[in-house]
């Protein structure tokens, strides 16, 4: 997945346009941030910033289960294959 941003206005071009998408590919993407949290969180990675400024574990907790969450919201959408033996899709 590639993003960019474009923060200088075109002095030729007056009008402009910006094109949001979805899709099921999103989900390997929160699947790797998901990870890489779990395995910040479990060794307690600059926890200490946090916890420093007032915010209390179970907030991570809460957020690791919502990650989890939104990736298995995108689970039935990912998984469309075509069967050859039955000629439909599944």
């Amino acid at each position: 997945i590639m993003t960019s941003m474009c923060d200088v206005p075109s002095e030729s071009i007056p009008t402009s346009a910006v094109v949001v998408g979805n899709s099921s590919a999103i989900q390997e993407v929160f699947k790797a941030i998901a990870e890489q949290f779990t395995e910040m969180f479990r060794r307690k990675a600059f926890l200490h910033w946090y916890t420093k400024e007032g915010m209390d574990e179970m907030e991570f907790t809460e957020a690791e289960s919502n990650m989890n969450d939104l990736v298995s919201e995108y689970q039935p959408y990912c998984c469309c294959c075509y069967e050859e033996e039955e000629g439909e899709f599944s």
